[in-house]
Order: structure tokens, then sequence, then C-alpha cells
């Protein structure tokens, strides 16, 4: 089957990949578009580590709000590439990154944010509570370093599961995306608003309220 330029546009624009990248894909697929793509994600998987040395200085800010105003979200995420950054594909997913900070109320990006002297202290407080369970002494430590694991996972956004997708976390979405597009991908910062917070009222769930809008 002849592969046309049009063919080939259109997997770009679908996948962000690139021109040779998605005409080698479509040639394998004998023009195939479903297939290609799949093809393009096969290889990306395989390649995506050997990404993360690479410089991702594009990208997008992108703004969510949610419940009339009442939860407001700014993230940047970076690519590597201006042309990726404009894509429907790469807006529609940091998109999805913003819904998830809304939904699920990450304070950092990655573990390595964590400060010291946060991690110490949340390690303190574990450790009390172990030994008031009267869990042996020689196992304590371990028992506090899961839960250390298990706190990080719930403060960190890359560690979280995605909400739309629970059963990944939300850097194994982000994996999938780099083997997608062929690029490097790095979620660089966010900030969470939420109307009131700090002042003292009366509480409502909008965690929850979040959550059930984008599972719909």
């Amino acid at each position: 089957m002849e592969i046309t330029a049009a063919m080939v546009k259109q997997l770009r624009e679908t996948s962000g990949a690139g021109m040779m990248d998605c005409k080698k894909a479509l040639t394998e697929a004998n023009g195939d578009m479903e297939r290609a793509t799949e093809i393009l994600r096969e290889k990306g998987l395989a390649s995506a580590s050997k990404k993360a040395g690479r410089v991702a200085a594009e990208g997008v800010v992108e703004a969510y709000i949610h419940g009339a105003g009442r939860i407001g979200v700014l993230v940047e995420v970076n690519c590597e590439t201006d042309f990726v950054a404009k894509t429907d594909n790469f807006k529609q997913f940091v998109r999805d990154i913003a819904m998830h900070i809304a939904a699920s109320n990450p304070e950092y990006v990655g573990r390595e944010e964590v400060p010291a002297d946060r991690v110490e202290k949340e390690r303190e407080i574990l450790r009390a509570q172990t030994l008031n369970e009267g869990k042996p002494a020689n196992i304590v430590d371990k028992i506090v370093d899961g839960r250390i694991d298990k706190f990080f996972k719930d403060v960190c956004l890359l560690e979280q599961p995605f909400v739309k997708e629970p059963d990944k976390t939300v850097e194994q979405l982000v994996k999938e995306k780099i083997a997608q597009i062929g690029e490097k991908i790095s979620v660089r910062r966010f900030a969470r608003f939420v109307v009131g917070e700090g002042i003292e009222k009366e509480e409502t769930d909008f965690v929850a309220e979040v959550m059930a809008q984008v599972r719909r």
C-alpha cells in the first residue's frame, strides 16, 4: 500500500512522533493507522528511559478550574519541541494532569522535592505510632520504611494512582506519553488553589466531587 504524505501528516498530528518515525510505522503496518500508532508506542516504550537526559524546555502551562471556580490548578508540563506542545494530543494530556491535581491534591511533583526535615518528622511520628502498636522492636524500622513509602505515594504527584485509570500511576502515564510522542516530557511544577482554604468554615469534600467528575 502506498504511504502518502497525508497519512504521515495525520499520524504525526495524532501521535506527536517524528515524520520519519511515522512513515516507517505506517510502512510496517501496511497503512493501518491504528497498528502504526501501536508500533510507535511499542518502540517508544523501549526507548523512553533513554530520553531522561534530554532537555525539555518547551511545553505549556494549563489552567484548570473546577466547581464554578471553587478549585483552580496551574501546571507546567514540558516537552522538547514547540510542535509537540501545540498538538491537541499533548494539550489533552496536560489537562488530564491538571484535573488529577485538582482531584488528588498532591503536594510535590516527586519525592526528591519533599524537604528532608519533613520526611524526618514523618519518620519520627510513624516510628512512635508503630512502637505504640506493640510491634516487635526488631521489625519497627522495616515497618516504618514501608509507611514512609506510602507517605511519598500520598503526597507526590508522580506516585499517585491516576484518577482516570487508577491501575497506573501518573509517572506511568507520563512514560506512556513519552513512548507515544517520542520526546522527553516532564511535569515541572504546579499550584492548587481552593476558595476559602485556610479559613475556618464548614468543610466540603471538593476532592470527592472532582474525582467523581473526571471518572465519568
